[in-house]
């Protein structure tokens, strides 16, 4: 069975040739961990934090959807590659404070693709796209990818977010101090994927409207107003 890497916002990777790769491999900034059963149970134990911070309201239920599928996918791997009951025993023995999580100090590119042999062609090669960072400043922990679309559909109602009080870091952010989806520092911009759109938009929350058919409709909150469900003091 092929080794996959998987990063902390759960995005999978299996490379061609993991046998050239060192433990961790950062790619176009986000960081991913060959899966072993003791990374499993502490991806596995943030995915239990995450199950709280929906039952508090601190991320979106279309946020954890997509969290959700994809620890569901991860499951299965590890299941299929190292049992059962390998993984209750890493569950059980890990110590979730001691354990070091993927991180970028590193970068271990993959391999890179054989050029083609022939005749010197003149044609131009273009430069690597830079890393949507924002801010563009700064010391971070993690960078959430953002699909070039989401910067698109925000800018889109990105002057009518700010009339009604919005920070543009809320709309735009992909940068945090844990984690995505974890804390409150992920923009709107990283809840939406391919397929998405926005809908209505308020002082309190932005509507994320999912793919067809369903087209599902989730609420992203505005943590700087008050809200229905805060007590007043």
């Amino acid at each position: 069975m092929a080794e996959i890497y998987v990063s902390t916002s759960l995005d999978t990777w299996a490379p061609s040739q993991p046998d050239l790769l060192a433990r961790d491999v950062v790619l176009d900034g986000i960081c991913f961990r060959r899966l072993d059963p003791k990374y499993y149970a502490w991806l596995r134990h943030k995915y239990y934090l995450a199950e709280k911070a929906l039952d508090t309201g601190k991320i979106t239920y279309e946020g954890f959807g997509k969290l959700l599928t994809r620890f569901n996918d991860i499951h299965i791997l590890a299941v299929d590659r190292f049992g059962r009951e390998t993984l209750q025993a890493a569950m059980d023995s890990l110590d979730c404070r001691a354990y070091a999580p993927p991180g970028a100090s590193v970068f271990h590119p993959a391999p890179a693709k054989p050029e083609p042999t022939g005749p010197a062609q003149s044609v131009p090669v273009p430069s690597p796209a830079e890393p949507y960072l924002y801010p563009a400043n700064g010391s971070w922990n993690f960078t959430q990818k953002i699909d070039p679309s989401a910067i698109e559909k925000v800018d889109a109602i990105r002057e009518q977010a700010l009339s009604l009080g919005w920070k543009e870091a809320r709309l735009y952010q992909n940068r945090g101090r844990f984690p995505f989806p974890f804390g409150d520092d992920y923009g709107l911009a990283c809840f939406i994927n391919e397929g998405m759109r926005i809908g209505e938009v308020t002082a309190q929350y932005i509507e994320i409207i999912g793919p067809p058919p369903r087209e599902s409709r989730q609420r992203f909150s505005n943590p700087d107003v008050e809200q229905p469900w805060m007590k007043k003091k």
